[in-house]
């Protein structure tokens, strides 16, 4: 081998070097880098913000608009006692199988950062309304720290997108009656907001009314990657991430 080649193969490594520390730069700054912290306590959004609608407008002129601004909005949850999710008792997680080194495993990430307003109507069931529920992705953590990394900087992209909601536009399936003791099941559909993207969705719910000012119970739905474009990151030892999420809600709830 004449000097000329072992020159040309030299600058061929050396370009070789340069473009796996390349990639492993890129790697550590987009995967392993420390994720953003949550920017705040979660905090429920309150229900009347976003259960109270703009009414028709009167046929009759001789009422006010300033009244029916006022009065109807309260009207709307005036007979709803507002149970607000407590933190600690509750827990938003998600499940999805993989094989990690060949090996099967179901991953779990859960956070107790979240939060939501429900409101009840023991008179009237069907009257019963649920606020905005916030979950904060960016403290989402599994028994991994390196895919905590990769979950809230890669895959959830958490630096812009810190915030997992679901918008709720209908509840079916509510009984006539319900009493203290009382278990139920219903749905809600509304629109799931992950890394910005809002998708519908349908959760069904069990709910235990424990007492007069506590409600317990669990939420559940599945979603797919594709539909969230949820990328995993290509590392050698993990292989076959199912597409199917699933994402459950357990709560405890309490009014006053």
């Amino acid at each position: 081998m004449n000097k000329k080649t072992v020159g040309i193969l030299a600058v061929v490594a050396g370009l070789v070097v340069i473009c796996i520390m390349g990639v492993v730069g890129v790697l550590l700054f987009t995967v392993l880098r420390a994720p953003e912290e949550a920017s705040e306590p979660i905090e429920a959004v309150p229900l009347e913000a976003v259960t109270v609608e703009a009414m028709p407008e009167s046929a009759e002129p001789e009422v006010p608009a300033e009244a029916e601004a006022e009065n109807e909005p309260d009207a709307a949850v005036a007979n709803l006692t507002i149970f607000t999710i407590q933190q600690a008792g509750s827990q938003a997680r998600f499940e999805l199988d993989e094989e990690l080194r060949g090996n099967p495993i179901t991953v779990v990430g859960s956070t107790d950062q979240v939060a939501g307003e429900i409101g009840i109507d023991f008179n009237n069931p069907a009257a019963t309304e649920l606020g905005v529920i916030q979950v904060n992705a960016r403290t989402l953590a599994t028994d991994n720290d390196f895919r905590n990394r990769a979950l809230r900087n890669e895959i959830l992209v958490t630096g812009p997108f810190e915030y997992i909601t679901f918008t709720p536009t209908e509840i079916t399936g509510l009984p006539d009656t319900v009493a203290v003791g009382d278990t139920i099941t219903f749905q809600v559909n509304g629109d799931l907001t992950i890394t910005g993207i809002s998708q519908p969705a349908t959760f069904a719910v069990t709910l235990t009314i424990v007492s007069e000012t506590e409600i317990s119970g669990t939420a559940s739905t599945v979603v797919t990657r594709e539909a969230y474009n949820l990328r995993i990151p290509s590392v050698p030892a993990v292989a076959n991430v199912e597409e199917e999420v699933e994402i459950y809600l357990d709560f405890v709830a309490s009014a006053g």
